[in-house]
């Protein structure tokens, strides 16, 4: 009886915690609307998602220094961004719930060219239904969600996707 009642209340735990977790996680879809967002350069001033970015290829990347696959991947990125660039490709990286000292010193070592921007207390990860790093979202000219990619990916996957777009 004790084993029964512990089994049904281990579950009903569960139950609730998953509840939870999925309403705080947006589900965005293929052709939606990108959700808007203001954040801070990594250097200074704002950036107004998607409002500065009108009419270009957005690729917004969350990245954090911790994360196993980022830095080799945001390295692999910036040859792809150089290519793209003058066809109105935007690379956004944001930085996932750290400092600034620490994302800028994680950055310094990268040489990329690329924005970095700031989401210190992760409510547009959140808003994105980030919930594992690397996650790359790519936008297209009209700001709609063109497709995302969950973990580590490669250059030759992002041109493949871009090809597509540009």
């Amino acid at each position: 009886m004790i084993v029964r009642g512990t089994f049904l209340l281990i579950i009903l735990i569960t139950l609730v915690f998953v509840a939870a977790c999925g309403s705080d996680t947006a589900r965005l879809s293929n052709g939606q609307s990108a959700p808007e967002f203001q954040l801070d350069y990594l250097q200074h001033g704002d950036a107004y998602f998607p409002h500065d970015f009108a009419g270009k290829v957005v690729v917004i990347r969350f990245w954090a220094d911790w994360c196993p696959f980022c830095e080799t991947e945001m390295r692999a990125i910036e040859p792809v961004y150089q290519k793209y660039r003058q066809q109105g490709l935007v690379v956004l990286a944001l930085n996932v719930r750290q400092d600034r000292e620490t994302a800028t010193a994680f950055i310094s070592k990268l040489d990329i060219s690329y924005d970095v921007l700031l989401d210190r207390e992760g409510e547009v990860a959140r808003t994105y239904g980030v919930l594992g790093l690397p996650t790359t979202f790519i936008i297209d000219r009209d700001g709609m969600l063109y497709t995302k990619i969950i973990g580590e990916s490669t250059p030759q996957v992002f041109e493949n996707i871009l090809d597509e777009l540009m």
